[in-house]
């Protein structure tokens, strides 16, 4: 099996156009984004293990840079869509932790009023229209919220995220087609990490440059480290400007990693621990932007330091408030079923 920290060597691709370090107030707002999204699942992770937490929990421990890096470059009129994997990119768009959290527990105080739980989750008024459950399922979904805001010709694009195993859905090309014909704005990101659940992509993905997939549409691709914020938003910009400049949809392959199982009732003995240690110690995107503040002088350690506690105390009065929050009356089963007219 090919040594997973190959995602680095990204040969032959189109390298990003902007090479520039962003600001150093933006650099930092990646750290603690990424913090919080990874602050976060670790604790979901305990409660889950707590009893807290029921049914599917798919962590994003590994990934943060990818959300993190293409959200600081969306406008307030774009939408968001994703699969079940879709903590961090709730957290990333602006979605309150305690909301996230109870939704999590099953709690009434949740964005889906507990009756969603980790994988069915939503926020019009932060543009996040879902995880979803079904493999793919959310790419139609995330061409139709493109096509919409062309209809209202709103500037707005989608930025529709998908894993490596979603890739070989055939509903996905299907949309590739429509949002290639019509010129619609939708960002199509390929969160590569290496493993549909338990099969590595070598195996279950013929041709390994999956940004090329849209390549029969005219669809042009990216592949991009999926483990550098700075790298990930640079592409993530580019990406952005050829959409709204009118030209259709993109395709980002974020080659990145989970450090955990595919769920938390995956132990993941598919891969060694070898491998996954030396990609945390090697690639964490956490700890590369943490090492590149204090080398630029950007931020100090004292500084790093509280804006770890200022997290802590956000996630951990989300999980005080999941926990305090009632569970949802019986009624709650017959509402928000169909809309009323």
């Amino acid at each position: 099996m090919p040594d997973p920290s190959a995602i680095h060597q990204t040969a032959g691709v189109p390298s990003a156009g902007r090479n520039d370090l962003p600001p150093s107030d933006l650099l930092q707002k990646f750290y603690h984004d990424m913090l919080l999204i990874r602050r976060f699942e670790e604790k979901a992770g305990q409660l889950y293990g707590m009893g807290l937490i029921a049914g599917f929990c798919h962590l994003y421990i590994g990934q943060e840079a990818v959300v993190v890096g293409l959200h600081a470059g969306a406008q307030t009129t774009d939408t968001l869509v994703t699969s079940y994997r879709d903590h961090g990119h709730m957290l990333a768009c602006g979605m309150d932790p305690k909301g996230v959290m109870a939704e999590l527990t099953g709690r009434s105080g949740g964005y889906s009023k507990g009756k969603g739980g980790s994988m069915h989750m939503f926020s019009r008024e932060k543009g996040f229209y879902g995880g979803h459950g079904i493999v793919g399922a959310q790419v139609p979904i995330g061409t139709g919220l493109g096509f919409a805001h062309r209809y209202r010709k709103d500037g707005g694009v989608c930025l529709c995220y998908m894993g490596d195993g979603a890739v070989n859905q055939g509903q996905v090309y299907e949309s590739f087609n429509m949002a290639a014909l019509w010129k619609l704005p939708v960002l199509y990101v390929i969160e590569n990490n290496r493993y549909g659940m338990g099969t590595a992509v070598e195996r279950a993905a013929a041709g390994q440059a999956l940004y090329q997939r849209g390549t029969a549409y005219g669809i042009p691709g990216r592949a991009v480290d999926g483990m550098d914020v700075i790298a990930v938003h640079a592409a993530g910009l580019d990406a952005l400007e050829h959409i709204r400049g009118g030209n259709g949809p993109f395709i980002l392959e974020m080659k990145t990693y989970r450090y955990r199982g595919h769920s938390m009732s995956d132990p993941a003995k598919y891969r060694s621990k070898e491998e996954v240690q030396r990609m945390r110690s090697e690639h964490d995107p956490i700890d590369h932007l943490r090492a590149l503040l204090v080398e630029r002088g950007l931020a100090d350690e004292a500084h790093l330091r509280e804006i770890d506690r200022t997290v802590k105390d956000v996630v951990g009065t989300a999980a005080e408030f999941a926990q305090n929050s009632p569970e949802p009356e019986a009624i709650e089963l017959y509402t928000d079923v169909l809309i009323e007219t």
